[in-house]
């Protein structure tokens, strides 16, 4: 009877190797297919004389803890800020504007900044933040 039991305790415990065989088996399948999957056709593209496409113009808009405006690292005015903004939207009609306001500018200032910025004609405006930093619970 006693080892009968004993074949039972030895056929119950899980051996891991042949699954790991399997796995790495798997990675070195994947690791030899996926670059073929970001393979595309051989082709030859036709040549054209026009232009290339010049990408969206991107500018820096900072708004510091003292109020100073500054249109990347150039300090301007909120006076001459429309004004300025107006220009640049003549020259790049297509420009994206980043507004970095500090978190201790008043919200009228930054309000105020964004409708000048809806007055010079800018449709495309982002606001940077910083991300949120994890807390551990």
């Amino acid at each position: 009877m006693s080892s009968s039991s004993k074949n039972r305790e030895m056929m119950s415990e899980i051996n891991i190797i042949p699954l790991v065989d399997v796995m790495l088996v798997l990675l070195i399948v994947f690791m030899i297919t996926a670059p073929l999957l970001y393979r595309g056709m051989d082709i030859k593209l036709p040549k054209a004389a026009t232009n290339n496409i010049k990408p969206t113009e991107r500018k820096v808009l900072t708004v510091g803890k003292d109020q100073a405006v500054f249109l990347d690292k150039e300090e301007i005015g909120l006076a001459r800020l429309e004004e300025r903004l107006r220009v640049l939207k003549g020259n790049s009609p297509d420009i994206s504007l980043y507004l970095r306001a500090d978190r201790d500018v008043p919200y009228g200032i930054v309000v105020h900044v964004m409708d000048l910025i809806k007055r010079a004609g800018i449709a495309k405006l982002g606001i940077v933040t910083e991300p949120a930093s994890k807390k551990s619970s």
